[in-house]
């Protein structure tokens, strides 16, 4: 079965003022939208763990403890890591994280949650 890892920040973290995210966008939001993905890569037959990190020191083991679990097909990681300027650091300390536990595996980004399996599929 092919297996996934989704890494996101934990919702309730995010910051909304932030003007680089949607306007509108809020935690029970990415939270529907995650359920999205899950329900889509569920239906073309592929496992899905969820990896939501808090945007702190803990992000980076965070990931490094799931990788070192399970063996993964494809990482996705969310925009939500990647498009805020200010998430910069953040999403470095991701990629290092899915590069050192994971270095053959190819890395997925969703432009939101409910486009995940296709960014997944493009590389599986």
């Amino acid at each position: 079965m092919t297996r996934i890892l989704f890494v996101g920040q934990l919702p309730e973290t995010v910051d909304f003022s932030d003007p680089a995210l949607p306007p509108g966008m809020g935690a029970a939001k990415i939270r529907a939208g995650v359920a999205i993905a899950e329900a889509e890569m569920a239906a073309r037959g592929w496992q899905v763990d969820p990896c939501m990190v808090l945007p702190d020191e803990t992000a980076g083991p965070t990931i490094e403890t799931m990788l070192a679990q399970a063996t993964y097909d494809c990482v996705v990681i969310g925009a939500g890591l990647r498009l805020p300027p200010k998430s910069l650091k953040l999403f470095e300390v991701v990629i290092n994280a899915v590069h050192k536990g994971a270095p053959g595996v190819p890395i997925a980004f969703n432009t939101r949650p409910e486009d995940s399996a296709e960014a997944c599929a493009r590389w599986l």
